[in-house]
């Protein structure tokens, strides 16, 4: 069956970085468009950035700039570099394959001093 498993969450200062994995299994990762969301509490998941299968990417406004999607098709695994983390950033991260209701379990993030 489908697996995805988020890992590299944790809790960051402002200004600081941390980069996110996700593990895919059960399915041809290297033909899948995947993607990064985020819900922090109270709000919706919201998208934060996706690569499609050859690789194009494309980002949520608020993270433009910092934020940063790759994906290594060799090792099944798709990350999400974040860099100039704002306080804003705080949520649980999630990994989906792009078109399916296959998500991982989260994977937290804290910016907070």
């Amino acid at each position: 069956q489908v697996q995805l498993v988020e890992s590299g969450g944790g809790l960051v200062q402002p200004g600081g970085s941390l980069r996110l994995s996700c593990a895919a299994s059960g399915f041809i990762f290297r033909f899948s468009g995947m993607g990064w969301y985020r819900q922090a509490p109270g709000k919706q998941r919201e998208l934060v950035a996706i690569t499609t299968s050859v690789g194009i990417t494309n980002y949520a406004e608020p993270v433009k700039g910092r934020f940063t999607i790759s994906r290594d098709n060799a090792k099944n695994t798709v990350y999400l570099q974040m860099n100039s983390l704002k306080p804003e950033d705080t949520a649980v991260y999630y990994c989906n394959r792009l078109g399916y209701r296959d998500w991982g379990q989260g994977t937290q993030v804290t910016v907070s001093t």
